[in-house]
């Protein structure tokens, strides 16, 4: 039987696959977690410019407060013929912008195909001046993906290093493996050093592996490293737990030396 997400995503997959933009579906996590994602576009935008925030969260998980944005209109009033491309667009300071799409994550299983495939261009207008699109998401959801997310390349967590940020990282890669993700990319950020943030992923993938099987792989620190390069790389399709544990050690190892005093750079 065919997947109906996979019918509802593959326009989107076709556009999302051309290059550039990289597209990829965020997730994030911690009391920050807005705040958290906005930070990661900032810093990807450092190493790659014109960084588009396509954001279907909604609520406190959306990040228009943490831009100091309005709602703003939807990218699903765009098929009402008086509401411009132009005016869905946010404009912010070293980004290409915000655009708020969680009516049109909902809406767009149910459009027809000449409402779908004006949504499809308008998207098609705004990669043309992306170098990257992040599909902000709300973890609580992510075992019913929207097309967005679905079609998207690949998947990242954002994990902040606290007790709130492992919770809710767990409870997130657990709902991304009921929604079919194969693998999870995982940056760490607001750890104190590199040895606390190597600690804090071996820590979670240990437990992942126990208890979801769902691989990990290690994206970075999001204030040291740089993501935009990590994202760039090529994506392996099946991480399994063999390549995972390895790198788990791996990272558990660094964190020991540098608990020990040597420098992690």
């Amino acid at each position: 039987m065919v997947d109906p997400r996979e019918d509802q995503a593959a326009g989107l997959r076709r556009l999302f696959r051309q290059a550039p933009p990289q597209v990829v579906a965020l997730y994030s996590t911690g009391r920050l977690r807005a705040e958290n994602a906005v930070l990661a576009a900032h810093r990807i935008a450092c190493h790659a410019q014109r960084v588009l925030l396509v954001d279907e969260a909604e609520g406190e998980a959306a990040l228009g407060a943490a831009l100091g944005l309005d709602a703003g209109p939807d990218l699903l009033q765009l098929l009402d013929g008086r509401t411009l491309l132009a005016s869905v667009l946010q404009p912010v300071p070293g980004l290409l912008g915000r655009v708020p799409a969680a009516a049109a994550a909902l809406a767009l299983p149910l459009l027809d195909d000449a409402r779908r495939a004006c949504l499809f261009e308008a998207l098609r207008i705004l990669h043309r001046h992306a170098g990257f699109v992040l599909i902000h998401a709300d973890g609580a959801t992510a075992d019913g993906p929207s097309p967005f997310v679905h079609a998207a390349p690949r998947r990242v967590l954002l994990a902040e290093a606290s007790a709130c940020g492992a919770t809710q990282a767990y409870q997130a890669i657990k709902q991304l493996a009921a929604g079919g993700a194969g693998s999870v990319d995982i940056a760490v950020c607001r750890a104190r050093s590199r040895a606390d943030a190597a600690a804090f992923f071996a820590s979670l993938d240990a437990l992942v592996q126990r208890h979801v099987g769902v691989p990990l792989a290690w994206l970075g620190e999001v204030e040291r490293d740089d993501l935009a390069a990590g994202l760039s790389r090529p994506l392996q399709e099946a991480r399994g737990a063999s390549i995972a544990a390895p790198a788990a050690r791996r990272y558990a190892a660094w964190g020991r030396i540098g608990a020990g005093g040597r420098s992690l750079a």
